[in-house]
């Protein structure tokens, strides 16, 4: 299933940063990187391939520009770009590759992740310390740049930038990314809650939804990862504090729901895609009964659709209008493996052939995998995939286009 998607996007989309499976091109998404090959890099020394894996290094060197009037994500730009650079960097050595005098602080890869991350550095000049979420990339901040970002665009740069400063020995990555995780920490609610969205100039939340989900997630998950990595008992404390506020105003029989911060008052009950790695942290912390009754609840919806849509109405029980996609994201299947290697059970290995299953037949195209529109038969009430289950003998678990 790997090379099928890499194998067809050096073939039809490089050195654009995508493939677009269904037309057989590529476009440039987050900032003309030839960023799947940045992606694919630490996959490739997983799979043992260290002749192409030494190649991509090579034509990355060659290629790659960080020196380009491009308006670029924040947040993306240093979650793909740096944490892929950095992630391929630390394991070449295990992987087989012959690498510089003076690794792991010395690399090409190393020199590529503190080149983009420096790039990054502009936008966290703001008078709170919390970032803008996009920035020029030779030009810095634009001025009539907007102050508004989402709660992860401003606190998940701790792993990577910690990270990059311990290689490099230049503290000033580490500092910024931790003053804006205290920024956000002293802007929670009296009930100990945040926002989806706040002004970085002056500290105000711009949008009051608390929840666990997009435009909030990777927050927490740093938080705890930053406080592995770290051993920093802090970052941990900020977590469990934020995990009881969560526990007593957003769960609801196992689901979370979406709050508003100051009151704690119901405001969306939904189920959004991306918040299946919830689970996956509950089990990092040792939380696994609660991690495990979450996860059959995001399965459940699984099995309904043989993906998750992006929202999903909890007490109506079918997707959100509009929201019905499932662009194969794996918050799922890694909270499966987290609680995997937490519990041993076998069981949480259905998911995971599930999703081999599911994305072979409802997501493979001659070009690569493409995002599937899981839709609602209509006044049925039934999802569409369930009713053509019966007849494809259950091998139908979702489609890609459906027109009433």
């Amino acid at each position: 299933m790997f090379y099928h998607a890499y194998d067809s996007y050096l073939e039809n989309a490089f050195p654009f940063d995508e493939l677009r499976p269904l037309t057989c091109d590529g476009h440039d998404t987050w900032g003309s990187f030839s960023l799947t090959l940045i992606d694919a890099l630490d996959t490739l020394l997983i799979l043992g391939n260290v002749s192409e894996f030494q190649r991509v290094v090579e034509v990355l060197q060659d290629s790659v520009d960080f020196d380009i009037d491009v308006n670029a994500s924040v947040f993306e730009t240093n979650i793909r770009v740096v944490g892929g650079l950095l992630s391929a960097h630390l394991l070449s050595k295990k992987a087989g590759v012959e690498v510089e005098a003076g690794w792991p602080c010395s690399g090409p890869l190393l020199r590529m992740a503190e080149e983009a991350a420096r790039k990054l550095l502009p936008a966290f000049q703001t008078p709170t310390g919390m970032p803008y979420g996009t920035v020029n990339l030779l030009h810095g901040v634009n001025p009539g740049e907007t102050p508004v970002t989402c709660t992860a665009g401003i606190g998940t740069f701790i792993v990577e930038f910690a990270t990059l400063s311990s290689l490099t020995g230049d503290p000033v990555f580490e500092d910024v990314a931790r003053v804006a995780l205290m920024r956000l920490w002293e802007s929670r609610s009296d009930i100990g809650l945040v926002g989806n969205h706040i002004d970085v100039l002056t500290g105000k939340w711009v949008a009051q939804d608390a929840g666990i989900g997009a435009g909030v997630d990777s927050y927490f998950e740093y938080l705890v990862k930053g406080a592995i990595l770290l051993q920093d008992k802090k970052l941990m404390a900020m977590f469990l504090e934020y995990n009881k506020a969560i526990r007593n105003y957003t769960r609801f029989d196992d689901w979370y729901l979406w709050v508003q911060m100051y009151k704690g008052t119901v405001s969306m009950p939904v189920f959004q895609s991306l918040e299946a790695y919830w689970p996956g942290l509950q089990s990092l912390i040792g939380d696994i009964d609660n991690a495990m009754r979450t996860f059959l609840n995001y399965y459940t919806v699984w099995k309904q659709f043989g993906g998750l849509p992006e929202f999903y109405n909890i007490p109506q029980g079918y997707t959100v209008e509009k929201r019905e996609g499932y662009p194969l994201r794996p918050e799922l299947i890694e909270s499966a493996m987290y609680l995997y290697r937490a519990t041993g059970d076998p069981t949480l290995l259905e998911l995971g052939r599930d999703a081999v299953e599911s994305i072979k037949k409802i997501s493979k195209v001659e070009c690569g995998f493409a995002t599937v529109s899981v839709c609602m038969a209509p006044r049925t009430g039934k999802s569409l995939p369930l009713l053509l289950k019966s007849l494809f003998k259950g091998r139908a678990l979702g489609v890609l286009t459906y027109q009433h």
